[in-house]
């Protein structure tokens, strides 16, 4: 998903956006396939609601309230009772991870030049000098290591100093349900739970309220980073997510109590004709507790760029751009 409504106003909303444009450029090229579907905040509790008019008052974002006839026709998926309203936001898009990278590295390949080799570890990187594990070398004149959740084979001294701490997330993803023959792109939708994890909605004031009763009701929920939302691609599939456990020595092992909670509280917001769950799985990622992403140039000039967090699909293209520009001006 890229869901610039999480980031908070100023630079990082920003960079967001421009995240955004380029990922409508790539799919004007054919790069990728995406639909500009925007989301809703459900409000299910008064304090909910309460932040929903908070941050729409503030006007930072392209956002506006939403009646609960509303919500209700733009998406069956919305449960209906209990129903207050909803916080609309044009700006989401929806990219189907599973194949954008692949589609991606051959649009490069086909219409730049560009050379992708997967499955190709790196080893070692001095001086402009690029060193696979199978032996292969590349020298260039710009290195850029963007390591992803791999903090130990490159430079462990310097990550081990960054700040970078590991996050492990759990989805799921439901059978196909049926799609209304008219409709256009179905909208993300997020609970109230998920205005406790963006940072976009930190400046409201009923905030503080809302965060205190789910920690009383369900603390649970704080332990494992648990905020559930839902996207529903073409072909009827509804994802649904997620949790954050952070630490340095995550097991490899998925808690089916934390897949629990996450269809509790799905069940209490979203509405599915079918509830079976076709897939579930787990992502690791890197996260930087203050900075948008790390950065760190090295003695011999290459640059280490990793760490967006979980909003690397919305924050990453805008992050890369701003920082390539930087370099362009600096030499």
């Amino acid at each position: 998903m890229v869901w610039p409504i999480g980031q908070p106003a100023g630079e990082l909303h920003a960079v967001s956006m421009r995240s955004r444009e380029l990922w409508l450029e790539l799919g004007a090229h054919g790069a990728v396939e995406l639909e500009s579907c925007g989301s809703i905040h459900l409000a299910h509790r008064p304090d909910e609601l309460a932040v929903h008019e908070e941050f729409c008052s503030l006007r930072t974002h392209e956002t506006r309230l939403m009646t609960p006839g509303e919500v209700t026709r733009a998406t069956s998926l919305a449960n209906p009772e209990g129903l207050l309203g909803g916080l609309w936001s044009p700006t989401e898009l929806r990219v189907n991870p599973r194949v954008a990278s692949a589609r991606i590295a051959k649009w490069l390949a086909e219409t730049q030049g560009v050379e992708c080799h997967f499955r190709t570890p790196v080893v070692g990187v001095d001086a402009g000098e690029v060193r696979a594990s199978d032996g292969r070398e590349w020298r260039a004149d710009r290195v850029i290591v963007c390591s992803g959740s791999d903090l130990r084979t490159l430079y462990p001294d310097i990550f081990a100093d960054s700040g970078l701490a590991l996050c492990k997330l759990q989805m799921l993803k439901s059978v196909a349900q049926p799609l209304a023959a008219d409709a256009g792109p179905v909208p993300h939708l997020a609970s109230g739970l998920t205005l406790r994890h963006y940072t976009a909605f930190r400046d409201c004031p009923s905030l503080t309220a809302l965060q205190a009763r789910i920690a009383e009701e369900s603390p649970k929920l704080d332990r494992y980073g648990i905020h559930v939302l839902t996207s529903q691609f073409p072909n009827g599939e509804v994802i649904l997510g997620d949790s954050h456990e952070y630490g340095d020595e995550i097991p490899p092992f998925d808690k089916t109590a934390i897949d629990d909670l996450i269809l509790r509280e799905s069940k209490k917001v979203f509405r599915l004709d079918d509830w079976t769950i076709s897939e579930r799985w787990s992502g690791i990622y890197a996260k930087h507790p203050e900075l948008p992403v790390f950065e760190f140039a090295t003695d011999d000039g290459t640059l280490i760029f990793v760490g967006p967090g979980g909003a690397g699909m919305t924050m990453s293209f805008g992050l890369a751009d701003r920082a390539w520009k930087q370099w362009e001006r600096e030499t």
